[in-house]
């Protein structure tokens, strides 16, 4: 069953409120009150929809409330039944920072077709499109790279790799070095860093490294519509991370994950920039008027679109004084 279209605008209309709301809070130097901000923002807009929506992917559980958290359920609480992932505020750093790369994120696919990630790290690949058994977690870089250069015809050397700059990947890091390949290092946001691969205009030809499971789950759910190829593996630390991987009824802690694993069936996926970055606008305010940019994606429509929007101010305080946030928001310390 694919989902109806005309959820699309809905959905959009979710993250721009969130990314809108944090954007009040860009350069504040207060991640938690912008991720919050963005929170409120998302949970009344999913209130409105027709839907009885499951987070499948939030911030925590439900003592972490009000957080958006896993086993909430949003909406009208009437049909279509759907699984929900979201991310307020990927990037909170960003934001409080008044940095590149703060986006507001979710992502919905029919019931049950959403995986359900643990709180965990996932080693992660992502490309372009090509072709099957090419590129693999279980293989080694330089096989990776190599084959990857053979598909794409290009020099090894014009290669690029986008990778989270942290200590756990030097070894990586080193090994691209030494394969003479371009490095692309981000300090935060694999979302966005994943979706560098969907369009050769951001010049990122691989994805790659170990960063947050719940992240790789609202990567894939847009990779998915690019027909990229993604694959991802659960990393757990320590007995804690089993015991509640075990209790989501994930038995095989080894196991790599497919794309069409991940995300099942019709889904669609929204990321509205907070700050600007090298795929979206972030939020603008100008006199009367703000504006956005929000990256929307469709399985079934094979819709993927970069969506900007004009808001006048006056709706959008309208808004705020309507959920409690003017004053939150606009407050002078």
């Amino acid at each position: 069953m694919a989902l109806d279209k005309k959820l699309i605008d809905q959905f959009v209309n979710v993250t721009i409120k969130a990314a809108s709301a944090a954007s009040y809070l860009v350069g504040k130097k207060d991640k938690n009150a912008a991720d919050q901000a963005a929170v409120d923002s998302m949970r009344s807009e999913l209130n409105k929809i027709d839907m009885t929506g499951e987070v499948v992917i939030g911030e925590g559980s439900l003592d972490e409330a009000p957080m958006l958290y896993t086993g909430e359920i949003l909406g009208k609480k009437v049909d279509p039944k759907l699984d929900i992932a979201v991310d307020p505020v990927e990037g909170t750093n960003f934001v409080a920072n008044n940095l590149p790369g703060g986006i507001a994120v979710l992502a919905v696919a029919e019931k049950n077709n959403l995986f359900n990630a643990p709180e965990t790290y996932m080693n992660k690949i992502a490309t372009g499109k090509i072709d099957k058994g090419l590129i693999d977690l279980d293989f080694t870089i330089e096989r990776n790279i190599k084959n990857l250069s053979d598909f794409k015809n290009k020099d090894i050397s014009s290669l690029t790799a986008c990778i989270l700059d942290r200590p756990r990947h030097k070894k990586i890091i080193d090994q691209l070095k030494d394969l003479n390949v371009k490095i692309k290092l981000i300090t935060d946001g694999d979302v966005l860093g994943a979706l560098f691969v969907t369009d050769p205009k951001y010049k990122v030809d691989i994805f790659l490294g170990i960063g947050g499971g719940p992240e790789g789950v609202l990567a894939a759910s847009a990779l998915d519509t690019y027909d990229c190829h993604f694959q991802g593996r659960f990393i757990f630390d320590n007995d804690s991370d089993i015991k509640e991987a075990k209790k989501m009824g994930i038995t095989d802690l080894n196991k790599k994950y497919e794309l069409n694993e991940i995300i099942k069936g019709d889904s669609i996926f929204c990321a509205t920039g907070i700050t600007n970055s090298e795929i979206l606008k972030g939020i603008d305010i100008n006199e009367n008027k703000y504006s956005s940019e929000t990256l929307v994606t469709h399985k079934n429509s094979n819709y993927k679109e970069i969506i900007k929007k004009v808001n006048l101010i006056d709706e959008w305080f309208r808004f705020l004084e309507k959920n409690g946030l003017k004053e939150k928001l606009t407050k002078t310390p």
